[in-house]
């Protein structure tokens, strides 16, 4: 959903413009659309692409690979499917159906049997860094091969070596998500135990354990003036990384609520996080004039807050040139 990926990002950035998230994207392209993390849609920016892409490839591309292994699809078959794949994307950018279509019948049974069993066929060569998404054809998106998306020096930093760019990554997740776990990291990047124990260990002098978890010391300070603010108040759209970054969520609410926010088939509700820990769940509804948000909340909101909701709701009403309405539903 792109509308929640430029709303992840308003929140984070007020400033921000969804027509200035699309002129990133698809014209001077300094964001780039790919799969990452647990196998799902990130935006990122450009010049960190090859820093995910080395650091991520090898535990992604394993997993790909036994998957294909179960329909017996041997390791070097696979990657001449994925070699194809990136052969029929010479000519440009492609559709998801369009690949299938064209790389179909240049395939063996086996192939043809697992791509039965697949959503998509494009995880190993997204995986591997060979290709990652165009400009939409229409409802549908695209794919095209990051040789020739990505421009001039983006092109260039392929040559990251994998135990660097692991470090950073796990350096830029404590600092986005930390006091967090080790095991917090491994089901967050799919870097495998052992792996991420080393790597801590390597940055053992720049991070102190706080609250069960690690946090960079340079940001210790910061987080200890956040402990002493009140009545934080934001509102993360669906699927907002803050809430998918733990394996475990109850730093975040009681066990009772959970249902209502990790929903069934991945799907994840924007919520009302008030200092820190989800309050409630929201939606909104637009009319000519209005966005309309509807705050569910799981607890009772005292008026302060509901001030805090209120000035929240109408910048986001400002985000799509409209006037705010807010109302409560106590279910």
């Amino acid at each position: 959903m792109m509308s929640a990926a430029q709303l992840q990002l308003w929140v984070r950035n007020h400033s921000l413009t969804r027509a200035e998230v699309e002129d990133a994207l698809w014209n001077s392209r300094t964001l780039v659309k790919t799969h990452l993390m647990r196998r799902t849609l990130h935006l990122i920016p450009s010049s960190d692409f090859w820093l995910y892409i080395s650091a991520l490839r090898r535990s992604r591309a394993t997993r790909e690979l036994h998957v294909m292994q179960r329909c017996k699809i041997g390791e070097t078959e696979a990657r001449e499917v994925a070699a194809l794949i990136v052969e029929t994307l010479e000519s440009g950018p492609m559709t998801a159906n369009a690949i299938r279509a064209a790389v179909h019948r240049r395939v063996s049974r086996q192939v043809r049997d697992w791509m039965k069993l697949v959503w998509s066929i494009m995880q190993l060569p997204v995986a591997e860094g060979l290709v990652c998404y165009g400009s939409g054809d229409g409802n549908q998106a695209t794919y095209i091969r990051t040789d020739q998306w990505l421009k001039g020096p983006q092109q260039k930093k392929k040559d990251v070596p994998e135990q660097k760019a692991q470090l950073e990554l796990l350096r830029r997740y404590l600092r986005a998500y930390g006091p967090a776990r080790l095991k917090d990291f491994i089901h967050w990047s799919g870097i495998t135990a052992g792996e991420a124990a080393l790597l801590l260990s390597f940055i053992a002098n720049e991070v102190q354990e706080i609250s069960g978890g690690f946090l960079l010391r340079e940001d210790l300070a910061q987080l200890r003036e956040a402990a002493r603010q009140t009545d934080s108040v934001h509102l993360l759209p669906h699927f907002d990384v803050f809430l998918l970054a733990h394996s475990t969520k109850d730093h975040l609410l009681d066990p009772e609520h959970y249902k209502r926010v990790y929903r069934n088939q991945g799907w994840i509700s924007p919520v009302v996080l008030i200092d820190g820990r989800i309050a409630g769940t929201w939606k909104y509804t637009g009319t000519a004039r209005e966005l309309e948000v509807e705050i569910s909340p799981f607890q009772k909101i005292g008026r302060p807050i509901r001030q805090r909701i209120q000035e929240q709701g109408e910048m986001l009403a400002s985000y799509f040139g409209k006037r705010a309405k807010i109302s409560y539903n106590p279910k």
